[in-house]
C-alpha cells in the first residue's frame, strides 16, 4: 500500500545556507514568495531545479532546498534548456537579472523564448549591476551616474517585456518584489503555462539604485503610477480608479483619460492580443502608469515536444550499419 506524500511547507524549501544579500534587498522578498509558493505547486520536490547565471539574483539556487546549478554569466537559459531536454519531467526555473539576462545573456534569452522551451524564467530587474558594484545595465535609465558612467549614461534602456514579446515569448508578465500576493499569483500562472514563461520582477537595489521603483511600490502614491492588468477588464488606475487608458484610433497611441465620460472608450485588457500587449508593456512614467500582471499569453508548440517527436522519427528510420556503408562502394547516395 502506497503511503501518502508528506505535506510540505515553506521550511522544506529553505536550504541551510545563510542568505547573504544586502540589508533591504528586494531579493529577500522574492525568495520568500517563491519558497512559500513551492508547496502549492503540483510538482514533486525532487523534480524542482533552479538554474542561475551570475549576479546578486544568481545566489538564489543556494537558498532553495532543491536541485540547482549556479552557472556562468548569461548562460542560464542555455543550460536550463539542456536540463529540460535531458529530462522533460523536471520543473526547471531560470533565475537571472537585467544584466545577466539581457547583456551577456541576451542572445540565449532571445532563443529560449522563441523556441518556447518549457521553463519558468524569473528576471530580477533593478536597473543596475549590483554584484559588480553599480555599473549601469541594459535597463538603466538615461542619465544614471555609476562607476561606469560618472557623467551619466547615454544608453537608451531596453524593456525586458518588450524584448520578450519581440522574441516570440508566449507568456509575458510583470510584477513587483514586495507585492507578495501579486507576485505569487503571476508566477503561479506562469508555472501553469506550458512553454517559456517570462516574468519580469521590479526589484529594489538599496545600495546602488535605491528607490528606482518607489512610485510603483509606495502604497501612498502607487495607485497613480501603476495599473494592474486583468484579462477582460478595463485599464483603470488612480486612488479611486478615476483614470483610464484608451487607444487613439487615429494615432494608434495610448492616452490617459478621465474615466468619467469615457467609460465606453476604455481599453479592455486582452492578454491574447500581442499588439495591445506591446503598447501596454511599453507604458512608463511620467506620462503613463507601469503595467503589472499578465501582459500576454498564448498557447503554441513546445520545443521539448517537437524535439522528442523528431528524435523518435529519426530512430524509427531503418539505417544500415557504418561497416556496411563504408564497404558499399566508391560512392554513396544520401536521401
Amino acid at each position: 500500500m502506497n503511503q501518502a506524500l508528506p505535506t510540505l511547507t515553506l521550511k522544506d524549501f529553505a536550504s541551510d545556507q545563510e542568505v547573504r544579500w544586502c540589508p533591504g534587498c528586494g531579493d529577500y522578498a522574492i525568495l520568500k514568495a517563491i519558497q512559500k509558493l513551492m508547496p502549492d505547486l503540483d510538482t514533486p520536490k525532487e523534480n524542482q531545479v533552479f538554474v542561475s547565471g551570475i549576479g546578486c539574483s544568481s545566489r538564489f539556487p543556494y537558498y532553495m532546498n532543491t536541485f540547482g546549478f549556479h552557472t556562468i554569466h548569461g548562460r542560464a537559459p542555455a543550460i536550463a534548456t539542456g536540463v529540460k531536454l535531458a529530462n522533460p519531467e523536471l520543473d526547471v526555473w531560470v533565475i537571472t537579472g537585467d544584466g545577466d539576462g539581457f547583456s551577456i545573456g541576451g542572445n540565449h534569452m532571445m532563443h529560449v523564448l522563441r523556441r518556447n522551451v518549457d521553463l519558468q524564467i524569473l528576471l530580477f530587474n533593478n536597473e543596475i549591476y549590483g554584484l559588480t558594484k553599480g555599473q549601469y545595465s541594459p535597463t538603466s535609465q538615461v542619465g544614471i551616474r555609476s562607476p561606469s558612467s560618472p557623467t551619466g549614461s547615454i544608453d537608451s534602456p531596453l524593456s525586458p517585456c518588450l524584448v520578450a514579446l519581440g522574441s516570440g515569448g508566449a507568456f509575458i508578465a510583470r510584477s513587483i518584489d514586495t507585492e507578495a500576493r501579486h507576485l505569487t499569483e503571476v508566477v503561479k500562472r506562469g508555472h501553469e503555462h506550458r512553454g517559456a514563461a517570462f516574468v519580469e520582477i521590479l526589484q529594489n537595489c538599496p545600495i546602488y539604485n535605491d528607490g528606482i521603483f518607489e512610485k510603483v511600490k509606495d502604497k501612498k502614491v502607487a495607485p497613480d503610477f501603476r495599473v494592474e492588468v486583468v484579462h477582460g477588464e478595463p485599464l483603470t488606475f488612480g486612488k479611486e480608479n478615476e483614470k483610464g487608458i484608451t487607444l487613439n484610433r487615429t494615432s494608434l497611441q495610448l492616452e490617459v483619460v478621465s474615466v468619467e465620460g469615457n467609460e465606453d472608450r476604455l481599453l479592455i485588457h486582452d492578454e491574447t492580443n500581442k499588439t495591445q500587449a506591446q503598447l501596454v508593456a511599453a507604458m512608463a512614467g511620467p506620462d503613463f502608469p507601469v503595467a503589472v500582471g499578465v501582459l500576454y499569453h498564448e498557447e503554441k508548440a513546445l520545443f521539448i515536444d517537437d524535439t522528442q517527436a523528431q528524435v523518435e522519427k529519426a530512430r524509427s528510420i531503418k539505417k544500415s550499419s557504418l561497416e556496411e556503408l563504408l564497404n558499399s562502394g566508391h560512392t554513396w547516395e544520401v536521401d
